[in-house]
């Protein structure tokens, strides 16, 4: 039961489209993308033709136009506009296969044989200043400062200074004993003393001393924080948050420097003024007229009730009459879709301007590359700004009918940053560093929830009903069960010693009741933190919702308690637990959820709470969307509940996946296997030893029979021989 086009978060204006339309609820490649590209990532999706596709780029890209449009109307401009923005690592002053979070804090690069490196998005002309970097990850890496005038690669040139981990320092390709060699987990102090001119390094707080004197020809330069990597990663801290060693002395975070003494890296950026109508925000890419003619049309449909400023779209392809081309770009234009030779031809008259492109879209990736346009395709991106005026960062979204084709991945790697890839189409399985277990509530077994109910508060689809714990009837099972999960997700958290985790509801009222009840349970409780829990859902005002993401990926809550919906579109990533007290009841938003941990060789575990007996939930087919809906009748009775078969599900579940899914008891402990005693979840799984042992014992009984048969066989075969012998003698 996919959620509606509202829920993502679009434009009332937008959704009317959609719905005259016909589309009344989210294709899955659209409820998988539409979050992600609202929410400024790159997306690389694998989707057949009919899946929706053209909707999953097109609705979030005409609504962040149309919102960047009002904004210019109104005068406005984004922070990064203004005043000096933030530190971190620039996104835009890197090599193309340095990675860099959209914190711009973690840092990472996955090439084996060469070096690359990044700059900071600000650097400081004068004081004393200093960051941290944490090795978080094997490999080479080389930390310090460098002018603007540096190569990449640090500590190789006259204007960069390096400390490496094998415990070299290096300038001008002078590699000098310094310190002590350094690896993961360590943290790097860089400090940089910008009046008497002097850089040095410390290791887990211990300073060394004075590494170099910064030469004459380089004082009264902007210093940036750099960095180089090897198939290493590095998360920065440069004050926005607590350093693990303070400096000594009259040194500060990058982020306390005066202002008057901080520059702005405008590597990359775009022309500080929008004024040129003939350059569109978005730009999409075919590779045949008549797709391109089918995405304009779809736009123009999408579009319909878009009130004003409403994005202006043009057609750019061969065959197409030039002058109504011309006029069109003339005239204004915001959105832009065409095959990569007509739009190229349009760039190169200076007819089309890339000044102010956002979005850059690539639609049948793979078709465009087979007819020989990567080097275009690559060009054109070269020829827009990685970061417009205002902070935002060009957006990269890529459909290919498959995603293991070896030239998208490559193309990839070098266009997109940070990709999430959205793969359909592919056979889902779980991998071997996720851990998932399902517990059956069963309400007439674990009668405790008898004792709950003046505690819990549930979603109240029962109050109209006559709940009995002694009738035992459909309805009063339904109310235990809602009552026995709250508990449950308590226990669990409890029992495991959970310390970050993802709790999935079904709908926003039970995140809101589940959320409710931690709080309260958390007053009575030494360590209040051990429940601490924030909520994600459509309901929640956007900056509440930013607010508590937040608050969860920075580990100031424990738990973020949310829906599908609203969990489509964050990067949490490597979580060590999640909790799904509901089941989802769409198997692939099951592999989803349980997805979230495991990731990155890093172990995690999954619990489902699957109920025995059927649960009734909302399903709200009125017209407020369950906005004060009250109607407990059943859908087919023109009401807004159905009865939820979670034993259905967990079937389904299994069926796709090929496996049965292990159990465990109401006193949560993990059924006994290779992961047992093993591993400590949200760490990396050990590789020796640990995949045998349970197996060998599972299988000792079977091994001793079958021994036992053996030799059984034998000594009747020695006792036939003897007997024959005997009896051939005689």
């Amino acid at each position: 039961m996919a959620g509606h086009f509202s829920e993502f978060g679009m434009l009332p204006e937008l959704v009317q489209g959609i719905d005259e339309m016909g589309w009344s609820l989210p294709t899955d490649i659209q409820a998988e993308a539409i979050p992600l590209i609202l929410g400024g990532g790159d997306v690389l999706m694998a989707a057949e033709t009919g899946s929706g596709k053209t909707g999953a780029f097109s609705l979030p890209v005409i609504q962040i136009v149309h919102e960047n449009l009002v904004d210019a109307k109104q005068g406005k401009r984004g922070a990064a506009a203004s005043g000096t923005g933030k530190w971190g690592m620039s996104m835009h002053d890197r090599q193309q296969s340095f990675a860099v979070a959209e914190d711009g804090l973690l840092c990472q690069a996955r090439e084996q044989r060469t070096w690359q490196g990044a700059r900071s998005t600000l650097g400081v002309t004068k004081g004393w200043h200093y960051y941290e970097a944490t090795v978080t990850d094997e490999g080479l890496c080389r930390i310090g400062f460098s002018t603007s005038q540096a190569t990449y690669d640090v500590g190789t040139d006259g204007h960069s200074f390096g400390f490496g981990g094998t415990g070299k320092k290096s300038f001008m390709k002078n590699f000098e004993t310094y310190g002590e060699p350094f690896g993961i987990n360590d943290v790097i102090g860089c400090f940089i003393d910008l009046n008497d001119f002097q850089i040095k390094w410390s290791k887990n707080g211990k300073e060394f001393p004075i590494a170099y004197d910064i030469p004459k020809n380089l004082r009264g330069s902007t210093f940036y924080a750099s960095v180089t990597l090897k198939n290493a990663e590095l998360r920065f801290n440069f004050g926005d948050t607590p350093f693990k060693h303070l400096p000594q002395g009259s040194f500060q975070g990058l982020v306390k420097a005066n202002s008057n003494d901080v520059v702005k890296n405008t590597v990359g950026a775009a022309p500080a003024k929008f004024t040129n109508i003939s350059s569109p925000a978005a730009l999409i890419m075919e590779p045949s007229r008549e797709l391109a003619q089918q995405t304009h049309d779809q736009i123009n449909l999408f579009k319909k009730y878009m009130p004003d400023p409403k994005p202006q779209n043009a057609l750019l392809v061969g065959g197409g009459n030039a002058r109504e081309q011309i006029n069109a770009l003339e005239s204004g234009v915001d959105i832009v879709t065409g095959t990569p030779g007509k739009i190229q031809d349009f760039v190169q008259s200076g007819k089309l301007s890339l000044e102010q492109v956002r979005f850059l879209i690539f639609d049948e990736l793979d078709g465009l590359l087979s007819q020989s346009q990567g080097d275009l395709i690559q060009n054109l991106f070269h020829s827009c700004p990685k970061v417009s005026s205002d902070g935002r960062r060009l957006q990269v979204i890529a459909c290919s009918a498959t995603l293991h084709n070896f030239d998208v991945k490559k193309l990839a790697e070098k266009i997109m940053h940070f990709p999430t890839w959205i793969d359909l189409k592919g056979q889902d399985s779980v991998p071997d560093t996720v851990h998932h277990v399902v517990l059956t509530v069963d309400p007439t077994q674990d009668q405790s929830w008898k004792g709950l109910r003046e505690r819990i508060q549930t979603d109240g689809i029962h109050a109209r009903d006559n709940i009995n714990p002694n009738s035992m009837n459909p309805e009063t099972l339904s109310e235990a069960t809602k009552l026995l999960k709250g508990e449950y997700a308590i226990k669990a958290i409890l029992e495991h010693k959970m310390d970050q985790g993802i709790i999935f509801c079904r709908t926003k009222l039970d995140c809101d009741n589940l959320e409710r009840y931690m709080n309260r349970r958390s007053q009575s409780m030494s360590d209040k933190r051990m429940l601490s829990c924030v909520c994600l859902h459509s309901d929640r005002a956007p900056r509440e919702r930013q607010q508590n993401l937040q608050t969860f990926k920075d580990r100031r809550a424990n738990f973020l308690i949310c829906t599908d919906v609203a969990a489509r579109g964050i990067d949490i990533k490597g979580v060590p637990y999640v909790i799904n007290v509901t089941l989802p009841d769409d198997k692939a938003n099951y592999i989803h959820r349980i997805g979230r941990v495991g990731r990155a060789e890093r172990m995690g575990l999954a619990m489902s709470f699957v109920a025995k007996h059927k649960e009734k939930v909302w399903y709200h087919k009125c017209d407020s969307r369950g906005k004060n809906c009250n109607n407990t009748r059943l859908v087919e009775q023109g009401g807004c509940s159905i009865w939820y078969d979670e034993p259905t599900y967990i079937g389904n579940i299994e069926e796709h996946l090929g496996e049965t899914i292990s159990s465990m008891g109401t006193d949560m402990k993990v059924p006994v296997n290779e992961f047992d005693g093993k591993v400590s979840y949200g760490s990396k799984r050990k590789q020796q030893g640990s995949n045998y042992n349970y197996h060998t014992s599972e299988i000792a009984g079977a091994v001793k029979e079958l021994a036992q048969m053996e030799k059984t066989l034998q000594d009747s075969y020695l006792n036939f021989i003897k007997d024959w012998t005997i009896t051939t003698t005689k």
